[in-house]
């Protein structure tokens, strides 16, 4: 390994060089020779302002000079990887720490529970059924069975009230776009029935399970799926055992094509819920309500709220009400109801916003038992606090530790419920509730092949450029030596409101257990202290996203422990963007980075596929004031030939419908013209991937490999 690194811990220009040359391995390869890739005199105007993208050309992503190019790079980045030695050993490892019994949080219907498991290694969970807790488990459906390659991905299930009839949606490839099928349980035979063209959206059951809810966007032209605008969507209801062309239109406004519409349904079938988005519902976190009244024939959609001004997600209904978190006049959250059979649509608070702050965004409220469950953050730690229906408190439920609690589902019925709690080093255990007394149960928990009693976490708090408290989590082996010379990986995402909390992975483990250090910075842009917390860093003020997670690895190497050159930075998506910026930004301060499924035109993200829902956070291209804060931090439009980069790899998914490839194959071409490092910048694009990693274990284990061992080889780290 590199020796200990002299204060001050930032080494830049020369002195990085110098360093890199003695203590890299990599370096001492040949500069790579990236494949061409031709530069086009292609200008946009914005309000008079002149802007190139001389790979546009990338964007044609089924032209043969797009596929040309693709696999030249393919062929590029599987040469370079292959010659890392740790690979293997990587790989090896990865299968070994994934090969544990895994089980999902039960899901009670009728008289059956529900529940994924996996033996270890399947590829993927397969979905049990049991009769009563404690009834024999079979399996309800194998999705193993749909492909071997994970070609087809089975990406959610929705059971009937009774039970009987399973829903289970097909991805393929990874793709957001998601058919779904239907199978009746008893006999173990699929219907005839499939519901095609959704994103986003599960469907719901009507309460006698012989129908369907769902929300869908017209067919793409062939070709077209991964680019096309989401547009169209619609509500429908698709009555089982009839052809789809015989469902009926329920809700859509061709007015406004970009609303997309997330469907609900009241227990008692009378309340059809709309809960819509100008884009994606919930990426604004801005929505209108629309409630369908079903007990009347042909009734129309009457709005509860409209403006796109505030947060609403809905919780259920019970005793004649509907029940909605809300960051109405509470940045926080609260809880509140309306009585949709009233026509003034009176809205009544349930539970006050408190000082700690609800995940509006994902939900983070559950109506089980006739009660209301809640999860708020505090200082990115769950708290779990249980009230009756008219806001009175009944008790608080004792957690395992500081560290993350998600589930509580259930029918207002129930009397029980179970979740799921993890933390950074605590595989996730699975508790059942019993609502009645409040006690806890362990249900299941997982047995790995690691012994976590070797390391620790522990949360801190770094002041940012303008002097605001941010928290970060850190995991690593006991008994660190803050001398700078731990190889360091620090992950952020700072968008949208989406909160990152305390999570165990299991492949991380082969980076801790090296002597690696895992940092988890909580950054502005996310909800961790809510919607006040993302407000700050959208828009106008994004670049407030980046200079806190530079303050972040500005805090690590200050307290000793990682350098430059040992430090590695990772994110996906909005994230991906974050590592975009970060390293056009300061590419004098990392090591690495690793780039996934980024958003990397903010020129030009609005154009294609769920781009145009972005706006909330990003803005608006074509306006002249937003266009002058994309221009200055989009990743694509910053990167400046002559520069030293850092060794990069930019990951994408060949089916990603929601950031489309070409964000990554633009940005990976600049990224190669611009080098003048011998560093090597990467393009790995995945197979039979969407937006997210892999859907196989398989998969799983080759990503990871290929991700540890670029990073391992280009900090310097020590190879076994």
């Amino acid at each position: 390994m590199l020796g200990v690194v002299p204060s001050p811990r930032y080494i830049t220009g020369i002195a990085l060089l110098f360093f890199n040359l003695l203590g890299s391995r990599v370096l001492a390869d040949p500069i790579l020779s990236y494949p061409p890739a031709r530069r086009d005199d292609v200008p946009d105007d914005y309000n008079g302002v002149k802007v190139a993208d001389p790979y546009r050309w990338l964007e044609k992503l089924d032209s043969a000079e797009t596929r040309d190019w693709v696999k030249a790079e393919a062929a590029l980045t599987d040469s370079y990887l292959e010659k890392i030695p740790v690979r293997d050993v990587l790989k090896k490892r990865l299968t070994a720490l994934l090969d544990f019994e895994k089980f999902g949080a039960p899901l009670h219907r009728g008289d059956h529970y529900f529940y994924s498991h996996n033996s270890g290694l399947q590829q993927q969970s397969v979905l049990f059924e049991r009769k009563g807790l404690k009834g024999t488990p079979k399996p309800a459906f194998d999705p193993n069975a749909l492909s071997t390659n994970g070609s087809l991905a089975v990406v959610s299930y929705v059971v009937s009230p009774d039970g009987s009839t399973l829903a289970y949606g097909v991805s393929q490839g990874g793709s957001d776009w998601t058919d779904w099928h239907f199978r009746d349980l008893a006999s173990g035979h699929d219907l005839a029935d499939v519901v095609k063209w959704t994103k986003y959206y599960h469907p719901i059951f009507t309460t006698n399970g012989k129908g369907i809810y769902y929300s869908a966007f017209p067919a793409p032209p062939p070709g077209q799926e991964l680019k096309v605008r989401d547009l169209g969507d619609a509500v429908f209801l698709h009555v089982l055992g009839t052809p789809s062309s015989a469902d009926r239109k329920l809700y859509e406004r061709p007015d406004h094509p970009d609303w997309q519409f997330e469907p609900y349904l009241t227990k008692d079938g009378d309340w059809l819920v709309l809960r819509v988005g100008e884009g994606e519902v919930g990426d604004k976190g801005l929505e209108n309500l629309y409630v369908i009244n079903l007990k009347s024939q042909g009734a129309a959609a009457t709005p509860l709220a409209e403006g796109f001004d505030k947060n609403y997600m809905y919780i259920g209904a019970d005793q004649g009400s509907l029940y909605f978190e809300t960051t109405i006049d509470a940045p926080r959250g609260r809880v509140v109801a309306v009585d949709p059979s009233v026509a003034d649509h009176v809205w009544k608070e349930v539970i006050p916003q408190g000082p700690d702050t609800m995940d509006v965004d994902r939900g983070s409220v559950t109506l089980v038992d006739h009660q209301l469950i809640v999860r708020t953050l505090h200082d990115v730690a769950s708290k779990v606090v249980i009230y009756g229906l008219d806001g009175s408190l009944r008790r608080e439920v004792t957690l395992p530790g500081r560290g993350t609690a998600t589930g509580f589902d259930g029918e207002a019925d129930d009397k029980e419920t179970f979740y799921s709690y993890t933390d950074m080093v605590t595989p996730p255990t699975t508790y059942r509730l019993d609502l009645e007394s409040g006690a806890s149960s362990v249900y299941h928990a997982p047995k790995i092949a690691f012994d976590t009693s070797v390391l620790e976490t522990k949360q801190v708090f770094y002041q940012a450029k303008d002097g605001t408290r941010i928290p970060m989590t850190l995991g690593y082996k006991k008994g660190i030596k803050l001398d700078g010379s731990n190889p360091t990986i620090l992950y952020a995402y700072g968008g949208f409101g989406n909160s990152i909390l305390p999570r165990f992975d299991a492949t991380r483990m082969v980076w801790l257990e090296r002597g690696g250090v895992y940092a988890v910075a909580n950054i502005r842009g996310g909800g961790e202290y809510g919607e006040e917390w993302h407000r700050q860093a959208i828009r106008a003020h994004k670049q407030i996203v980046f200079d806190d997670f530079a303050s972040a690895a500005e805090w690590l190497i200050a307290q000793g422990y990682t350098s430059t050159p040992k430090l590695a930075i990772e994110g996906g998506s909005n994230g991906g963007l974050l590592m975009g910026a970060s390293v056009t930004q300061r590419p004098d301060l990392f090591g690495a980075v690793l780039a996934y499924v980024g958003v990397m035109d903010m020129l030009r993200f609005d154009q294609f596929g769920q781009g145009a829902g972005w706006v909330g956070d990003y803005g608006v291209p074509h306006n002249p004031e937003d266009f002058k804060t994309l221009r200055a931090y989009s990743p694509y439009h910053n990167v400046h030939p002559g520069t030293r980069y850092p060794a990069t790899m930019v990951i994408t998914g060949d089916h990603d419908a929601r950031v489309m490839p070409a964000h990554s194959f633009k940005f990976a071409a600049a990224m190669q013209n611009a080098q003048a490092g011998p560093a090597p910048i990467l393009l790995r694009v995945r197979l039979s991937t969407g937006h997210g990693a892999g859907p196989t274990t398989s998969q799983l284990v080759a990503e990871k490999a290929d991700a540890y061992a670029f990073l391992m080889e280009n900090l310097g780290m020590e190879m076994k």
